[in-house]
C-alpha cells in the first residue's frame, strides 16, 4: 500500500515538473520571437526619451513606461493608434498639435503627356556671331589740359561659328543649348592715344595763304553729332577733338585746324571738316539736331583772327 502511494506521488511530481518546463519553454520562445522597437517619446517641454518595447499601440507604450497625460495634453498618434515606421510619439499642449501633411497623389493621364510633347521639336542650328573688339586707351598727355585723341589702331570685330541645339514648342523657341564653338577670326582691339595738342604758331601772312581761309561773307549752316549729320555719333571731330557747341566749326581745307574765326560776334575754332563744306561754306556745331535745323541757312560775315 505504501509502495503504491509513493509511486503515485512520484508520478505527480514528474508531471508537474514537465508542465512547468513546458510553460518556461513557451515563455522563452515568445520572448525570443517578439519584435522589439525603439520608440522615441517627445514631451511638450521638448524633453525626449527613447524606450525599447514590443508593443505597438500608443496607449500600451505610455502605460508600460508609466506616462500619464495631463488634461491639457494631446498625443500624436492618438492613444488608440499604432506607432508608425518613424517610431515617434509626440506629447504636446492642446492647440500646438503637429500638423499632418496631406498626401496628394498626382495622376497624369497618358493623353496629357502625349499632348504636352507632341508639339515639341529640336533643331541643330549653326550661326556666325561677332566677337566685339575692345577699345584700349593710352594716355601720354602727362596731365595736359589741352589734349587730342589719335587712333593708333582701328578695331575690328572677330567672328566665331557656334552650333546650338534649339528646342521649339509650337514653333516658339523655349530653350537653347550651345553644343560647340569655333573662333574663325580673332578680334582686333582699337588703340586710342591721348596726347598733348600741338599748337603751331603761324605768321599773319600764312593765315591768309593757301593753308588758311580768308575773311568774307560765307554760307553758314549748322550740324550736330547725330548719324544724320555725321554718319557717326561719337562727336569726335576730324582733328581728333571732342566737338563743342559755341566753339567748334567745320571749315574747308583752306582753313588750318586751330584757326580762330569770328562769326556774328562769337569766336569759333576750326576743328572739323565735311564733304559738303567747300568754298565759302562753314558748318557750326550745335548740341542737338533740333537746334541745327532751327539755325537753317544764313549768310554771315566771317573774320579770321590773327
Amino acid at each position: 500500500m505504501n509502495k503504491q502511494k509513493l509511486t503515485s506521488n512520484t508520478a505527480k511530481k514528474i508531471i508537474l515538473i514537465s508542465i512547468i518546463f513546458v510553460m518556461m519553454l513557451g515563455i522563452s520562445v515568445f520572448a525570443g520571437t517578439a519584435k522589439l522597437n525603439n520608440v522615441k517619446i517627445k514631451f511638450a517641454t521638448n524633453y525626449e526619451i527613447t524606450v525599447m518595447t514590443s508593443k505597438t499601440k500608443v496607449e500600451d507604450i505610455l502605460k508600460e513606461n508609466h506616462i500619464i497625460l495631463e488634461e491639457n495634453e494631446v498625443v500624436s498618434p492618438a492613444l488608440g493608434e499604432n506607432i508608425d515606421e518613424n517610431g515617434l510619439i509626440i506629447i504636446s499642449l492642446e492647440g500646438n498639435e503637429p500638423v499632418k501633411k496631406a498626401e496628394v497623389e498626382t495622376i497624369v493621364a497618358t493623353e496629357d503627356i502625349v499632348k504636352e510633347y507632341s508639339n515639341i521639336t529640336e533643331k541643330i542650328v549653326v550661326v556666325l556671331e561677332d566677337i566685339p573688339f575692345e577699345t584700349i586707351t593710352k594716355d601720354v598727355s602727362n596731365g595736359s589740359l589741352s589734349t587730342t585723341n589719335k587712333v593708333l589702331q582701328y578695331g575690328r570685330n572677330g567672328q566665331r561659328k557656334v552650333s546650338y541645339k534649339i528646342t521649339y514648342k509650337d514653333d516658339i523657341e523655349v530653350a537653347r543649348e550651345e553644343l560647340s564653338s569655333e573662333i574663325i577670326r580673332e578680334p582686333v582691339n582699337k588703340i586710342v592715344q591721348i596726347q598733348t595738342k600741338q599748337i603751331t604758331s603761324r605768321s599773319s601772312n600764312s593765315r591768309v595763304s593757301s593753308t588758311s581761309g580768308k575773311s568774307g561773307v560765307y554760307k553758314v549752316t549748322a550740324y550736330c553729332s547725330c548719324a544724320k549729320c555725321c554718319g557717326k555719333t561719337n562727336g569726335i571731330t576730324a582733328s581728333g577733338t571732342k566737338a563743342t557747341a559755341n566753339h567748334t566749326i567745320a571749315a574747308p581745307s583752306t582753313f588750318a585746324f586751330g584757326t580762330k574765326v569770328k562769326i556774328n560776334g562769337t569766336v569759333y575754332v576750326v576743328e572739323d571738316r565735311g564733304g559738303a563744306i567747300q568754298g565759302n561754306r562753314i558748318d557750326i556745331y550745335m548740341n542737338s539736331h533740333q537746334e541745327a535745323l532751327a539755325w537753317g541757312v544764313r549768310y554771315l560775315e566771317l573774320e579770321v583772327l590773327e
